[in-house]
């Protein structure tokens, strides 16, 4: 009897997430149980599905995926998550497996890549894409990265990151409160400590910030 693993496929556009699922059904020993089109829709499935697999875009509106992560991987240590991204900097990679991730792809990457790194997951290692440098990966798991002064952007708490991914997307301190679960009295300390932090003195100047972190798309 095939053993077969449950997956939800995570990815704010519509085509692509249909295309992952339809590549992933494919499978014999593969099956799509839920999609979700945001961080927050995430979590949900996550906690009613209870999937083996997570494959996570880490680019996406309301809350990231980095965001998403950190939380499915504090309920549901045993949960496996790959990303899928488009982002290929050794922050991001770095972020991502402080944050628990088990996988790192690349969007560029082909259908055979994906499906290559699924089977490494589920084999209990950990995978990162060829098209980056393996030295990334081998210096954070063998503790071999030296320690380097924090970046403005990494001042920021968890939080914060996520308000200003939120104030890049346009949405005012009382749908940022709706999404977070927060007041909007607190939004607005986060967005006052964020604009300290990072030197801003406007919205448009922190939706600038956003797009270049790649927190939020143009």
């Amino acid at each position: 009897m095939v053993n077969v693993k449950k997956i939800i496929v995570v990815e704010d556009q519509t085509l692509v997430r249909q295309g992952l699922r339809s590549l992933l059904d494919a499978e014999k020993n593969l099956e799509v149980v839920a999609e979700a089109g945001d961080g927050i829709e995430a979590i949900r499935c996550v906690e009613k599905h209870k999937p083996d697999l997570v494959l996570l875009d880490l680019a996406m509106p309301k809350m990231s995926g980095l965001s998403a992560l950190k939380d499915i991987k504090n309920k549901y240590p045993k949960t496996k998550i790959l990303a899928l991204t488009f982002h290929s900097s050794e922050e991001y990679i770095l972020e991502a497996f402080k944050s628990g991730v088990d996988g790192y792809c690349l969007k560029k990457d082909s259908h055979i890549e994906l499906l290559s790194a699924i089977k490494s997951i589920f084999s209990g290692k950990s995978y990162i894409s060829p098209s980056i440098s393996s030295k990334v990966l081998e210096g954070y798991l063998e503790g071999r990265k030296k320690i380097k002064e924090k970046t403005t952007w990494e001042t920021l708490t968890q939080r914060e990151k996520e308000v200003l991914k939120l104030v890049g997307e346009a949405h005012s301190s009382v749908e940022i409160g709706d999404i977070l679960c927060i007041s909007p009295k607190t939004v607005d300390k986060h967005r006052s400590n964020i604009m300290n932090k990072l030197n801003l003195h406007s919205a448009a100047a922190i939706a600038a910030y956003a797009i270049e972190k790649g927190l939020v798309t143009k």
